[in-house]
């Protein structure tokens, strides 16, 4: 009987381990805060909506506030040196911004003048980008006011994501210390939003990074 000596056969080397995968920097959220009226609730709002963003490892905040800016309501081509000045205390913020939280009351079934004279005199900034809302009021909780700023949004080519945090008799929602009384809606509600706010903000910049908008 012949014998046969067995060949081994080369195994395939081993494919070589993926380089690590780092994680994309945090996204730039801009806060911005719509109202500017004297005795105004918006800061107790904004600084716990702050403190939902601030717990998020994937997001950076910044923060735009009407109250700190005075820019006229005629629009110009070729605005005065200190229309200049005005508008170079928050176009970097939004120019640098991948998503906006607009933070809003209603007045007489609509938004801030405040925060309309802020949006028109932009447009570059916020084109397509995604933004999310925060109202607050009275009964209606300021839903009325974000309605029409998704139409006026979506005229500049921004994304409004659907989930938004509503605070309906807000006053009488926080404490005099700025803690709201019952957080777990509205917690939920703003992890809800913040999510799709950050899957839009990424999808768009990754999209962006490989072919700019032409929209």
């Amino acid at each position: 009987m012949n014998s046969t000596t067995e060949v081994p056969v080369p195994l395939p080397a081993p494919a070589s381990l993926p380089a690590a995968v780092s994680l994309p920097e945090p996204l730039r959220i801009a806060v911005i805060v719509g109202s500017n009226r004297e005795g105004r609730f918006g800061p107790v709002v904004a600084e716990w909506l702050l403190g939902r963003i601030r717990d998020r490892a994937d997001l950076a905040v910044d923060v735009v506030d009407t109250a700190d800016v005075h820019l006229p309501t005629a629009l110009s081509h070729s605005p005065s040196a200190e229309v200049t000045a005005e508008l170079g205390k928050v176009t970097p913020h939004l120019a640098a911004a991948d998503a906006f939280v607009v933070l809003t009351p209603e007045y007489n079934h609509s938004f801030p003048a405040s925060l309309k004279t802020l949006i028109d005199w932009h447009f570059h900034e916020w084109r397509a980008k995604p933004v999310a809302f925060v109202s607050y009021g009275g009964l209606s909780g300021g839903l009325r006011a974000v309605e029409q700023l998704r139409q006026v949004f979506a005229e500049l080519h921004a994304v409004t994501v659907r989930d938004t945090v509503s605070f309906h008799n807000a006053g009488a929602s926080f404490d005099d210390k700025g803690r709201h009384k019952d957080p777990s809606a509205p917690d939920a509600a703003a992890k809800a939003m913040l999510d799709q706010l950050a899957w839009w903000a990424l999808a768009l910049r990754e999209a962006k990074s490989v072919r700019p908008y032409g929209g």
